[in-house]
């Protein structure tokens, strides 16, 4: 590290509603990976961010220098656009699972790096590793070639792809700088930058279930994640999308995985093939294969018709290690043993469904983790059997709980069946695609 820069001077400055220089922020993240920049030194620049802010010069420096903390990986030498999908998480959204393979059978390269579930939120590679054998720890040598070869490959952060965000997320989830717009964006942008794409999609989620409860907080990481991206060189869309109750109606790993290989062959509930067809829409677009996203939704649906889409996820499945045969029997997923319906206490209308309390109550049957070290139960979790707007009887479905045992299953049926509000009016359903920000 670059003696001349003092550390605390840094950290006053920033907490005083300085701006640091380009080199200053590059220095800093270079001495956190070197060892030279403590972890508390860290958390305190964390803490002045959360409450100072960065102006978008400061967010793309600290973008930039977290994803040049280690491989950039280098997708030059293959043919065609490259363009990439990131979810800010939700309750049920499995979207990845089906929509990487239904643009890449539409002309896209999918370099595809997602993440585990944390909290309430599921996350895309413990859905994938619901597949017996399904590897996401591929080297960045083996992802490349598939990229080239299969057209898409989905994997998790390896050590050496911004090291940088990663050890600087762990300071903020247990320092209480999570919810920092400048962060979040550069925690964003360096490991999809680092993927070496041309352009990204991002869908912003909004509502009970996500991060981001309000359309305001929302629409502001999506700007910045939207104007930094343009800054740092590439094309960003931002879609916000509701998550007010959860999307489809599988919540939990193999049960998700299941529903997105349902949408591969032409079924899958309505609002996840709308949010699908929208964010691949949107990609298509970007990377130049189709004329606007009207073209790109008829080529999705035509992917879909034609079979292309399905064996697209085949070979994936394949080329990381799994059984293909699973896109077109799910039934060969692993299943819960137990199953548990939670029955409607009156005939009404479904008005609402407390998305947090689904994704929580099937993190407590161990769907999900609260630590980063936690394991995953791949076939726990719910079916909802009634959406927003439904009409339901008295005793009738509201979800079926898939349990290992019946450990804790009154208690989870008792606190699902709480999350679902009955009225004597319809409810009349919120649209799911909110807003389109590009630059």
């Amino acid at each position: 590290m670059n003696r001349a820069v003092s550390v605390p001077e840094l950290i006053i400055r920033k907490r005083s509603g300085g701006e640091l220089a380009d080199e200053e922020i590059r220095t800093l993240i270079e001495g956190y990976v070197d060892g030279d920049v403590a972890d508390y030194q860290m958390s305190a620049l964390a803490m002045a961010i959360y409450f100072q802010g960065m102006s978008p010069r400061e967010t793309t420096a600290l973008t930039l220098a977290m994803r040049d903390s280690g491989v950039v990986v280098d997708l030059s030498g293959i043919a065609g656009p490259k363009v990439d999908k990131h979810s800010t998480g939700g309750v049920g959204d499995k979207v990845s699972i089906c929509l990487a393979p239904i643009v890449t059978a539409c002309g896209l390269k999918v370099p595809m790096v997602s993440g585990r579930g944390l909290g309430h939120t599921g996350g895309t590679l413990d859905k994938l590793e619901a597949i017996p054998g399904f590897r996401v720890d591929l080297p960045t040598a083996r992802f490349v070639r598939q990229v080239d070869r299969v057209g898409c490959a989905l994997i998790g952060q390896t050590a050496d792809i911004a090291p940088a965000d990663k050890r600087l997320y762990a300071l903020r989830d247990v320092t209480g700088t999570i919810e920092s717009v400048p962060l979040i964006t550069a925690s964003i942008l360096s490991k999809k930058l680092a993927e070496g794409i041309d352009a990204l999609v991002l869908d912003v989620k909004v509502g009970s279930g996500a991060f981001m409860k309000t359309r305001e907080e929302a629409r502001a990481l999506a700007r910045s994640i939207v104007r930094v991206g343009g800054l740092a060189g590439k094309k960003v869309t931002a879609l916000l999308t509701s998550m007010e109750q959860p999307l489809g109606r599988a919540v939990g790993n193999g049960l998700e995985t299941i529903e997105a290989l349902e949408v591969l062959l032409g079924g899958g509930p309505s609002d996840l093939v709308e949010i699908t067809l929208a964010l691949g829409a949107e990609m298509l677009r970007m990377g130049g294969v189709a004329k606007n996203a009207a073209a790109g939704r008829r080529q999705m649906r035509a992917a879909i018709a034609d079979g292309s889409a399905a064996r697209c996820m085949e070979r994936i499945v394949k080329a990381q290690g799994g059984d293909p045969r699973v896109v077109r029997e799910p039934d060969r997923l692993p299943a819960a043993p137990r199953r548990v319906k939670v029955k409607a206490p009156r005939a009404g209308w479904v008005s609402a469904i407390d998305a947090l309390e689904v994704g929580l109550t099937c993190v407590s049957l161990g769907a999900g983790r609260t630590r980063a070290d936690q394991d995953v139960d791949p076939v726990v979790g719910t079916v909802l059997g009634a959406k927003v707007g439904d009409r339901v009887e008295a005793g009738a479905t509201l979800a079926t709980l898939h349990l290992r045992d019946g450990r804790g299953a009154k208690r989870a049926a008792d606190r699902l069946g709480a999350a679902f509000r009955i009225s004597s009016r319809r409810a009349v359903e919120g649209p799911l695609l909110l807003e389109t920000i590009r630059r």
